[in-house]
This record gives C-alpha cells, sequence and structure tokens, in this order.
C-alpha cells in the first residue's frame, strides 16, 4: 500500500517546477505561500537549486494541516506559510553549514541528519531511515536545471 501511494505521489509530481509541484498537491494558494517562502528565506542564487528541495520535503513529509513540511519546532504555527518558511530557511541555513563543513556528502544526506535523524525519539518505527531517499527522489523530479 505505501509503494503504491509513493508511485501515486511521483507519478503526480512528475518533471514539474517546485511551484507547480506544490499547486498540484496543495492548491494555488498554498503554491503562493510556498514561493513567498522561497523568496523570503532563500538567497536569489540558490533559489532553483534549492526550492526543488523544500518541495521534495513537502512531499516526502506529506504531513496534515499545520504539519505539511513535518516542522515540529514548538514556536512554530501551525498554518501552511509557517511550515513552509521554517522549512525554506532550514534548508537554506543547513546548505551554508554544508558548504562550509566542506559538502563532503550528498547535501540531501547532510540534511536529513538534522532535518530529519535517524534513531530520533519521535521516529519509533524507523521511517526516518527513508528520508534522504524519498527527498532526493522528489527532488529531482522538481528540479528545473
Amino acid at each position: 500500500m505505501r509503494l503504491l501511494a509513493t508511485t501515486l505521489l511521483a507519478a503526480i509530481a512528475a518533471a514539474q517546477s517546485p511551484v507547480d509541484a506544490i499547486a498540484k498537491k496543495d492548491g494555488r494558494a498554498c503554491a503562493a505561500q510556498f514561493q513567498d517562502a522561497i523568496n523570503v528565506n532563500i538567497k536569489p542564487c540558490l533559489r532553483s537549486k534549492l526550492a526543488p528541495v523544500v518541495a521534495a520535503i513537502r512531499y516526502a513529509e506529506n504531513g496534515g494541516k499545520g504539519r505539511e513540511y513535518g516542522i515540529l519546532h514548538p514556536r512554530v504555527k501551525p498554518t501552511y506559510r509557517s511550515q513552509a518558511g521554517w522549512c525554506a530557511a532550514t534548508v537554506a541555513k543547513n546548505y551554508a553549514r554544508w558548504a562550509k563543513a566542506g559538502k563532503r556528502e550528498k547535501f540531501i544526506v547532510f540534511l536529513g541528519k538534522r532535518y530529519c535523524p535517524v534513531g530520533a525519539d519521535n521516529d519509533p518505527t524507523g521511517l526516518n531511515s527513508h528520508w534522504a531517499g524519498n527527498v532526493s527522489h522528489f527532488a529531482a523530479l522538481f528540479s528545473v536545471d
């Protein structure tokens, strides 16, 4: 059943820009909020590289209302824009950390260790071990480069 759901999500997401992928998943209003989150939190020179990662996190997390991007921090508001903004900021900050650390591993693997760590207390069944692979898959579909 999980494989079928992932396959269907992949078919829906195939070969789209990040904004189009978000519009297809969450609607045009959320796509506008996603775009605003990208514009506010990611430097212009990195948007084409990192916006697909943020959209991919939305698809991989697949959270419900107020948890769309899987952000669990107590200060994040349970709104789509707040979730998208925190996600975009987290991606941008970790991209800078990754670059400063020497880019020794793939960025999404580096990001996953912070965003969705394997062995986290809130992951008793070990699903976080699939996060980097799922995000990498969707990011490749949403990259326009």
